[in-house]
This record gives structure tokens, sequence and C-alpha cells, in this order.
């Protein structure tokens, strides 16, 4: 009966990280088109970048709210919903480009809001994960969402470009909405079974407003958490910043199809890591393999700026990606042990929106800085053109060449200040988990598993505050 059971539970898992896999690709078809589309109608890497700001400040915002509703509803119904806000974006877009009235300001105005239903879906399937498999196999699940991510990485540059091509902006929008039926057709077959109850998560109930507050305070009371957070916002703000800078740095010298290749061979790096670690449980000990993932986005980063160059540029970008699936997936398995399943959804919420928040700075800052402070640097006749330009070049897009030097040595001192700190570097042997073995198999209500984690908390000497919360600030 329980073999049966768990069977069940990972059928609900693989056919949910399917169908979220395939409205990924279809949206990076969508946002591969828009970001050519874009620099090709204004020629300017800060419209490029607010681009994508506008697709992401909007999510950072709603997911403390949307992370708070997650661990109150039905999570398949929060995805259900997320997929369905999202599926606005192509209908709309490809709404305005056919009467001819589709401008940069109504890519904003879209994208907002499909940012706003986007913020329930990562809070939402990693909260489920947890629920639909055994702790044991979080590490592969995490590799296997990496790997949705890295299949999208791959297709949708190399596809994208040539369906830029030949079927235009508007077939592509129309393939971006039909790649969201996929999920609503099979999300009403999936069933994901509510959390069991922990001490942690009686002592969060409340208000919303509590709810909300209480994913912060949950993090802040655990300094290796936060510390990881960190980490990964660190990451977070390199590799988007690559991403925004990536199309005019590679479209200075080369054409959109070069760009789409140079795109693709990242996905290629991400796709193999991803595949790696969708079949490895993962590394016994997660922490280092967090600073070696890191170490492997900012070092190819740094080589990226030396010369413009497609083959350089491609090298490093397919090492480069590799780094993020190790990363992201070592990092969330660390996550999904560490907070009781009924918090995951605010705490798990109130982590991307941190994490993420690194990205609207990097995607505000990055183009403004390329545009009126790096690329001066590196023209004919600029302060640097006759010392850095000797050995990086000199150009209109040079000076994105070293602020992806800057950008990857910036990654580098983060690897090397997370190690000296303590306790991040301990993270996983001072944070007791807060699932058993079996969480996957708890039945909802008050069980062994909330008081599990009181009794290791309480065996480790942790002092608590009278909101469960284990008072590591004071420390």
């Amino acid at each position: 009966m329980l073999h049966e059971a768990a069977s069940h539970r990972m059928r609900s898992f693989y056919l949910t990280w399917f169908g979220l896999m395939v409205s990924q690709l279809g949206s990076g078809l969508t946002g591969f088109a828009l970001s050519v589309w874009v620099y090709q109608q204004t020629g300017s890497s800060t419209t490029l970048t607010f681009v994508l700001f506008f697709s992401t400040i909007p999510m950072v915002v709603s997911l403390p709210i949307a992370g708070a509703l997650i661990d109150r509803w039905d999570r398949r119904r929060a995805l259900i919903l997320s997929e369905a806000g999202a599926s606005l974006t192509p209908l709309f877009l490809a709404a305005l480009l056919a009467v001819g009235r589709l401008e940069i300001w109504h890519i904003y105005a879209v994208v907002t809001v499909s940012a706003c239903f986007r913020a329930f879906q990562f809070p939402a399937f990693s909260a489920a994960t947890t629920q639909l498999v055994p702790k044991e196999q979080l590490g592969r699940a995490a590799g296997m969402a990496q790997l949705g991510l890295g299949i999208a990485q791959l297709i949708s540059p190399m596809v994208g470009g040539a369906l830029l091509a030949h079927i235009g902006l508007r077939g592509v929008f129309w393939l971006d909405l039909a790649s969201f039926v996929v999920p609503l057709a099979l999300l009403p077959f999936v069933r994901i079974p509510p959390p069991a109850t922990s001490a942690d998560g009686r002592a969060g109930r409340g208000a919303l407003g509590r709810e909300i507050a209480y994913g912060f305070r949950y993090i802040l009371a655990r300094r290796g958490l936060l510390a990881l957070l960190l980490l990964i916002g660190t990451g977070n703000y390199v590799g988007c910043a690559v991403v925004a800078l990536a199309p005019p740095l590679v479209l200075s010298f080369a054409d959109a199809r070069v760009l789409g290749t140079v795109m693709s061979v990242a996905g290629v790096g991400m796709l193999a890591s991803a595949v790696l670690m969708s079949v490895w449980k993962g590394p016994r000990r997660r922490v280092p393999a967090l600073f070696v993932g890191l170490l492997l986005t900012s070092v190819p980063t740094a080589v990226a700026g030396l010369a413009p160059s497609a083959l350089l540029i491609g090298a490093a970008a397919c090492i480069g990606a590799a780094g993020g699936p190790l990363l992201n997936a070592c990092s969330q398995a660390i996550w999904q042990r560490k907070v009781p399943p009924d918090l995951q959804g605010r705490v798990f919420a109130t982590r991307a929106m941190i994490a993420t928040s690194f990205g609207p700075i990097a995607y505000a800052t990055s183009g403004p800085l390329a545009d009126h402070v790096f690329n001066p640097l590196l023209v004919e006749g600029g302060p640097l053109a006759a010392s850095v330009g000797q050995v990086l070049g000199v150009g209109p897009a040079r000076g994105i060449g070293l602020q992806f030097l800057v950008l990857g040595l910036v990654g580098v001192l983060f690897v090397v200040a997370g190690y000296l700190y303590a306790p991040l570097r301990r993270v996983e042997t001072e944070l007791p988990d807060a699932i058993p073995d079996d969480a996957a198999r708890v039945a909802p209500g008050p069980t062994a598993a909330g008081a599990a984690g009181s009794t290791a908390a309480a065996a480790a000497g942790a002092p608590r505050s009278r909101d469960g919360l284990q008072d590591e600030l004071a420390s």
C-alpha cells in the first residue's frame, strides 16, 4: 500500500514537472524573440534591461503574499492559477502586434501583470515537491527542476532565432500560448497531499499579514540560511546582468543567429549539468558544491569579457551555465530539508523574493552602467582606451566586456567571503532537518514531524522565542 501511494505521488511530481517544463520552453521562445525585437527597435541596452526589470520586480513584490496564500491553499490550484495568469503574456502581446499597436510601454505593462501570476509558481512547486518526493530524492528532484530550465535555455534561443526569421514575432507568441495548454491540461489530474502541521507552522498562524511576516522572521533567525540566501542572490545578480548584457555584447560584432547559437551553447552546459543533478542524488556535502557552482558561474563570466569572439563567449557561456544547476539544486535541497513543509510556501516565497530581487537590481543597473559608464571608457579616445583597451579591445561594446570581467571578479570575492563565514559553511550540520525520511507520507495534522523538529532543536540547546523561532539573532 505504501509503495503504491509513493508511486502515485511520484507520478504527480512527474506530471507537474513536465507540464511546467513545456510552458517554460514556450516562455523562453517569447523571451528570446522579445529581446532581439526590442534591441533591434531601440538599439538601447537600457530599454532591453528594463523589459527584464518589469518582468521581475512585480513578482518580487507579490511573492510574500503568494507564499502565505500557498500555505493556506491547495498547492495544485496555486500552480493552475500561476500558469493561467502567465498565459496572458503571449495572448495580449500577439493581439497588440496583430493590430499594429505593439509598443515598448505595452510590453512593460503586460509582463508586469504576468509576473504577478508567476510569483506563485516557484514556492508552490517547491513546496509540492517536498510533499511528493521522498527526502532522499529531493536533490534529484531539484536537479530535474534545473533540467527543465536547461532544456528551455538550450532550445529557446536556437529555435527562437529560426522561428523569428520564418514565422515572425506573432507566430512565436502563439506558440508560447499553446505551450500553456499542456500544464493546464495535466494539473487537474495531479494530487498533492496537504502538509503535516509542525510546531513552527502553528506558531506562524494568524492574520495574513502575520503569516507573511513570519516567513521573513523564520529566515532572519537562522543565520546560515540567510547567508545561503545572500550567496544565491549574488549569483542571481551576476547571472541576470550577464543575461541582460549578452545580447548587446554579441550583437555588437555578430547577428541574431550567432547570438542564438551562443545562448544555445550555454544551454548545452546548463542541460548537461542539470542531467547530472537529475540522475544523481547530489553530493553528500552540499555547501562546498555551492561554492563550486558559483565559481563555475563567475570565472567564465570574467573570461567572456576578454575579447569580441563568439567562440570564446560561447565556451565561457557553456561552462558558466553549468554552474547554475549545481548551485541551485544544492541550495534547493538544503532548504527543503531544513524548513517544515507547512511553512515552505511563505518561507520559500520570502526566500525567492530576496534572491530574485537581485535580478531587478541587475536589470536596472547593468544597462545604464553599460551605456553611460563602461562603454564610454573603451570607445576610441575613451579614458581607458590606451590602457585596458590594449587588452580588451576598443569599440562600441567593449565596455560591456570590461563589465563582464568586473562581474566575474565580484562573484569570486563572494565565494571567498561565504567560505569564511562559519554559519554558512556549517548550515547542513548546525540546523536540524525539519522533515523525517518519510515526510512525503505523513498525514496532515499535528504529528511527529513538528515534534521531531522541536525535540532536535531542544536537544541542540537552541533557545526558542514565543513564536517558535530559534533566537539566533541574539547570539
